[in-house]
């Protein structure tokens, strides 16, 4: 879940999780990570440093995920992390490290990351939060120099209801001559859950055992176990604020879904006849997914257009904007001429340039289609933004559609490809599977990342030998270079029910799976339905309802940018019945 209070207090910076340590945004900001690390803890040692990117790499190891959240200026300048380890076995979050670039202390930083781990661990359904904190006890510690940084440091977390666990021999040093030996401090999450004895005695063991495997004997952790006896466990009272001050709870809003609806949509209304790309597709599926109260409307947020050209050609990319920039108010073109013979040499007139740049007679361009198009992109990648900063789920509700825009074309109603410009936004981050399940194929994910192995794409769709666009989407089409076999197409006949249709999803669906993506988006198309003037098959809601739930089982990062669905009476029906699925069995 997105810390959405750190970025309404603080919009400079946002907070996202780094679950590996090889690709380039990751490096960059482990890199300043450590020296952030070094600063703060001057003991931290280089084979520490080591030991941090190997439980990244390894949780079977030392049995345990090891996770680094990250706070990050729109420079990528790290401005604080925290470092959580989750043990599922015993079911508790470890916060290892929480640590604020110096000169930031007062910021907000730390109380962002700090809400935005125990949205973590509620999210994970834990019992809580475990960590350790040097004592504020001067009887504990020879060396008093740090007794104040200590005080502050207790006194941060009471404000949580995380205090010291009392009545334990967690305190007896390892050595006799360790000093200051730690607290085990217990976070709640503002639960009232009472830790009993008998769950407390297991994750201290995993606590001692795992994270100081080479250094408490055996001996040792059994003292420190045994000591446990009291149930439920007791936590210090508390030391820094009012007792009876309400203590500051984790939010509800980790529940709800963003929902990012492209405001500029409307503008674009074709009114011609047999057009069926209509705004009212949007409040057709917005009025119908409301009743699920599981979605929160979030305004999109601006991104330059590098994002795009990323993905677009930008002699595609400028001529779509200066062309549509030339056209009165409510006139449109259709392209009607095409480069068959010789592309390499376009024409100059922007009219007939049309059919240079599109793949298809029936996709118009006007004064609006640009804006509206790129006001959509803006809110995929504000979907992509808020599954960095540890959204569980987002959803782009946009139109125009964008699956069947490739590199240097437009077609099929799509001007800019939303879910491959989120696709190469994320792939900064780790890996990406796009799944497609549009009625048509997804061609436009298919020629942008065709070559490419970090990036997955996959697509069930009717097949090409009777569905638009007729000349890409068939089994054999697999990839090449780096990325054969990253392509997947699953081209099925002309008519099949829900249930033929929900056996090539799970199929699908497996291909993510084997992959292991760090994050999925989905081309959500809704014109599989019954009766869909662009489509043949005959699905129904209930066959939505069971098509969200095979792909809520799916424990990755997902976010949904909308594509087709024409038939709008049952669109918005179907788009419930979809997310009701989703809902019900998606993974927490």
């Amino acid at each position: 879940m997105a810390t959405t209070v750190a970025f309404n207090i603080m919009s400079t910076f946002k907070i996202r999780k780094v679950t590996d340590s090889f690709h380039p945004s990751n490096k960059n900001s482990i890199a300043q990570i450590f020296e952030i690390l070094r600063s703060h803890f001057s003991s931290v040692k280089e084979d520490k440093i080591n030991e941090i990117l190997e439980q990244m790499k390894d949780p079977m190891k030392y049995k345990f995920s090891s996770t680094i959240f990250v706070a990050e200026d729109s420079q990528a300048n790290v401005k604080g992390f925290a470092i959580l380890f989750y043990m599922p076995d015993t079911n508790f979050c470890y916060l290892d490290y929480l640590a604020v670039k110096p000169g930031k202390t007062s910021s907000g930083i730390g109380s962002a990351i700090y809400e935005r781990i125990r949205e973590e661990a509620q999210l994970l359904n834990t019992v809580g939060i475990f960590m350790e904190c040097l004592p504020d006890d001067p009887s504990l510690c020879k060396d008093q120099s740090d007794i104040k940084q200590n005080q502050s440091r207790l006194a941060f977390y009471e404000r949580y209801g995380a205090r010291p666990i009392i009545g334990t021999k967690y305190e007896t040093p390892v050595n006799p001559e360790d000093d200051c030996p730690p607290y085990l401090v217990f976070d709640n999450l503002g639960n009232d859950y009472d830790l009993s004895a008998s769950v407390a005695k297991k994750i201290v063991k995993a606590i001692l055992q795992r994270k100081y495997p080479d250094y408490c004997p055996e001996e040792y952790v059994k003292m420190v176990v045994s000591s446990i006896k009291v149930s439920p466990v007791q936590l210090r009272d508390y030391k820094y604020i009012d007792n009876n001050r309400p203590i500051e709870k984790h939010k509800a809003i980790k529940n709800l879904i963003p929902l990012i609806i492209n405001d500029k949509h409307e503008i674009h209304h074709v009114r011609e006849r047999g057009y069926i790309e209509s705004p009212v597709r949007i409040s057709s599926i917005v009025k119908e997914i409301s009743k699920l109260e599981a979605f929160k409307q979030v305004p999109s947020r601006s991104f330059p257009d590098r994002y795009i050209l990323e993905v677009h050609n930008p002699k595609y990319f400028n001529y779509f904007k200066k062309v549509c920039s030339a056209f009165p108010e409510g006139k449109s073109i259709y392209p009607y001429v095409f480069p068959v013979r010789n592309a390499t040499r376009p024409p100059h007139d922007l009219s007939v340039l049309a059919g240079y740049y599109c793949i298809d007679t029936f996709t118009p361009l006007n004064k609006n289609a640009f804006i509206a198009s790129r006001a959509g992109v803006n809110c995929a990648l504000t979907g992509s933004e808020l599954l960095l900063e540890g959204y569980h789920t987002a959803y782009a509700l946009v139109r125009p559609p964008g699956h069947h825009a490739e590199r240097d074309v437009f077609g099929g109603f799509c001007y800019f490809n939303n879910t491959s410009i989120a696709a190469q936004f994320l792939s900064s981050y780790g890996k990406v599977a796009i799944l497609d399940i549009d009625y048509h194929h997804g061609n436009g994910h298919q020629q942008i990342f065709y070559s490419r192995k970090d990036v997955l794409t996959v697509s069930i769709h009717g097949n090409p030998s009777f569905a638009y666009p007729y000349f890409s989407g068939f089994a054999e089409e697999t990839g090449e270079d780096e990325g054969l076999g990253f392509n997947q197409n699953y081209p099925l006949k002309e008519n099949i029910t829900g249930k033929e249709y929900l056996k090539v999803l799970i199929k699908a669906i497996k291909r993510v799976k084997d992959f292991n993506p760090e994050y999925l988006v989905i081309s959500l198309g809704l014109d599989i339905a019954k009766g869909d003037p662009t489509g043949t098959w005959s699905l129904s809601a209930n066959d939505f309802k069971n098509n969200g739930i095979e792909i809520g089982k799916l424990s990755f990062p997902i976010l949904f940018v909308q594509e087709g669905g024409y038939k709008n009476r049952t669109l918005g029906i179907n788009a419930r019945n979809f997310f009701e699925g989703f809902l019900s069995s998606r993974v927490k």
